[in-house]
C-alpha cells in the first residue's frame, strides 16, 4: 500500500460533508430515533437489549454505504481516466487497489464507532464480548459490499453511481431485516437477500442466532450460524462475479 495515497485519497473522503453524513451521521441519527429513544430499547434480548440490537443493524448500515460509495468512486475514476493518469506515477494497480481498499475498510470504521459510542452513553447494553464481535462482524461483512460498488460503478458509468448504489441499500436494508423486524414469509424471502446475512452475522454474539418475534405467537425461530455465512459467501461470489464479467465486457466494447 503507497501511504501517500492512502493519507490524501483519506482527506479527500472525510472531507466530502455529504458523503460523510450519509455514512456516518444519518445511520447515527437513526440509531438515537429507533433505538435509544424508544421505551422498548430497554427490553432485555439474548446476551443485551433491544438498543444494543438496533444499534449493530445501524452500525452494518453505515459500514456497509461506506464500502460501497468508495467503490464506486473507485469505479468511476478508473472510466474516467483517472487510472491512467496513475499509471504515469511508480504506484502499481495492486497498491491502487490495496490502498483503495485500506481506505474503505477506515472510512467503515467511523460509522461503526460512532454508533458504538453513542450506544455506550444511551442505554445500549450486551456482554463486552458482544461489543468487539459485533463490531468486527459489522465491518468484515461490509467488506463484500466494496464489490457491490464497484458494480456499480462499472454498470452506471456516471457520478451517479454512488448515489444509486447507496440509495439501492435502503431498499436492500428494508428487505434483509436490517431495519425492521421481519416475520413470515418477508423473512424467508429477507434470508436471500445481500444484506441478511452481514446484520444476522454481526448481531449473532447478542441474539445466538434467535430472531425478533414480529407474530405476537412467543414462538421464536433461529438461524444456524452457517445461515448468514453461507449468505455472505453467496452474495461475495455473485457480486466479485459480477464484477469482473462487467469490467470484461467494458473492455470489449472499447
Amino acid at each position: 500500500m503507497n501511504v501517500t495515497y492512502y493519507r490524501i485519497e483519506l482527506v479527500r473522503v472525510m472531507r466530502d460533508p455529504v458523503s460523510m453524513f450519509f455514512t456516518a451521521v444519518l445511520p447515527a441519527f437513526m440509531y438515537l430515533i429507533f433505538g435509544a429513544a424508544q421505551s422498548y430499547g430497554d427490553t432485555d434480548i439474548g446476551n443485551g437489549n433491544v438498543a444494543a440490537y438496533v444499534m449493530i443493524g445501524m452500525a452494518c448500515y453505515g459500514a456497509v454505504v461506506a464500502t460501497s460509495s468508495i467503490g464506486g468512486v473507485a469505479a468511476v475514476e478508473q472510466m474516467q481516466g483517472w487510472g491512467r493518469q496513475l499509471g504515469l506515477t511508480p504506484i502499481s494497480d495492486a497498491q491502487r487497489v490495496t490502498t483503495k481498499a485500506a481506505v474503505g475498510f477506515t472510512i467503515a470504521i467511523i460509522p461503526v464507532a460512532l454508533i458504538y459510542v453513542l450506544g455506550a452513553f444511551t442505554g445500549a447494553e450486551a456482554n463486552a464480548d458482544v461489543w468487539v464481535l459485533s463490531g468486527l462482524g459489522a465491518l468484515l461483512g461490509a467488506a463484500v459490499f466494496s464489490f457491490y460498488g464497484l458494480l456499480a460503478g462499472l454498470l452506471f458509468r456516471s457520478e451517479g453511481a454512488v448515489g444509486a448504489a447507496s440509495g439501492s441499500l435502503v431498499i436492500l436494508a428494508f428487505l434483509g431485516n436490517l431495519f425492521f423486524p421481519l416475520s413470515g414469509t418477508l423473512l424467508d424471502i429477507a434470508r436471500f437477500t445481500p444484506l441478511y446475512g452481514v446484520v444476522a452475522l454481526a448481531r449473532y454474539p447478542l441474539t445466538e442466532g434467535f430472531l425478533a418475534d414480529m407474530t405476537g405467537s412467543g414462538a421464536l425461530e433461529q438461524d444456524e450460524l452457517w445461515v448468514p455465512i453461507a449468505n455472505i459467501v453467496a452474495w461475495a461470489a455473485v457480486f466479485v462475479v459480477a464484477t469482473i464479467l462487467v469490467s470484461r465486457r467494458g473492455r470489449a466494447r472499447q
